[in-house]
């Protein structure tokens, strides 16, 4: 028992903690009152049922999460996800287009089932124009000396505008096979969406934990004067992260695009950021930078969807989703205020004492 003791003490301080005791409140509520919750079916050799669901809807906000998580960690936030995902998937549906957005699509155009640019070519244009509104962000952020909130609510603004003078105004829809297969397809029974999100997650993990980026990303959020002055670079820091969160949000525009087979430059991400911002905070990474972890930033984005298609099992009108959400996120406010963790720690302590004491 004493061997243990040290183990669990510092699991329950892990960011890890919290999250995963909130997730696992979640699946026995639905196990307790929506059994089929759990219910997963085989159909043509893929798997299919709510928590197959869970995961395949939540990869867009998992993604997010993961490039939010760093530019939380250096004391700042990114309020244009929602828009650089717009921006995203509108250049890969225009590429897509052979008319590329200067005319109406036509019957014969929709018939052909056809590209003339190489799918290659797509997903690169497509992740190159996230990844460069990540350096227009991180420029403002780190060389303009601009407050995160404000410069990143300037594409925030400007970027749905940008994505409809991509799309020149239109709905874009693709009827371009191979590019469903990023938000569609499936690779042993399980959709490839987890497997992109996977290896977003791998190489984020290698460049925060293998190399030294990720304590420079700390060190500036917690006390970017000492970073200073222990020759850190936080200009240098600071681009690296909002240009990280602008690559991961164009992979998930990829990812949506795909998924709905076109791309709408005004809703296509809509409010990702407000749903970015929740599942890093859920992960129980502070705002005011720090100590952080991809881990539980990607078990946020899997609570909040895991709590959206509970809400939807439990027949809860989707007007009223957004009312439950509020709670939500007065729950996790409470939670993790520094009066709840005292008092939390407090009952596990004394708890510990009572039963030290019993035996």
């Amino acid at each position: 028992m004493k061997n243990n003791t040290p183990l669990v003490k510092r699991f329950r301080q892990s960011q890890l903690f919290w999250p995963l005791i909130a997730l696992s409140l979640l699946l026995i509520v639905d196990a307790i009152f929506a059994p089929n919750f759990f219910k997963i079916g085989i159909v043509q050799g893929h798997l299919y049922g709510n928590l197959i669901d869970v995961v395949n809807n939540a990869a867009p906000l998992m993604l997010v999460a993961i490039g939010m998580t760093l530019v939380i960690a250096t004391a700042g936030v990114d309020l244009s996800v929602g828009a650089v995902i717009a921006i995203s998937a509108a250049m890969g549906t225009v590429l897509i287009n052979p008319a590329l957005g200067n005319e109406l699509i036509t019957n014969d155009i929709l018939a052909a089932n056809a590209t003339n640019t190489p799918l290659w070519l797509v997903v690169v244009a497509n992740l190159a124009a996230g990844t460069l509104c990540g350096v227009w962000n991180g420029f403002l952020v780190s060389r303009g000396k601009i407050q995160p909130m404000v410069a990143t609510l300037i594409l925030m603004v400007a970027g749905r505008g940008i994505a409809q003078l991509i799309t020149n105004g239109q709905i874009m829809t693709v009827y371009y096979k191979p590019y469903w297969w990023f938000g569609n397809g499936f690779i042993l029974g399980l959709p490839v969406s987890m497997y992109i999100v996977a290896i977003v997650f791998v190489l984020a993990w290698l460049l925060i934990r293998k190399t030294s980026i990720g304590l420079f990303i700390e060190i500036v959020g917690t006390n970017s004067r000492a970073a200073y002055y222990s020759g850190i670079s936080e200009k240098n820091v600071k681009l690296i992260a909002y240009t990280f969160c602008g690559f991961c949000s164009a992979v998930a525009g990829l990812i949506l695009s795909s998924y709905i087979h076109g791309c709408d430059a005004n809703n296509i991400g809509l409010l990702y950021e407000l749903d970015a911002i929740l599942a890093v905070v859920i992960g129980g990474t502070l705002m005011s930078g720090g100590r952080f972890s991809l881990l539980a930033s990607v078990i946020g984005a899997l609570i909040i969807w895991t709590f959206t298609i509970t809400m939807y099992t439990f027949g809860v009108p989707a007007n009223a989703l957004l009312a439950g959400r509020a709670v939500l996120v007065l729950i996790v406010i409470l939670l993790y205020s520094d009066y709840s963790r005292r008092l939390i720690n407090r009952l596990i302590e004394r708890k510990g004492q009572t039963h030290g004491a019993t035996n």
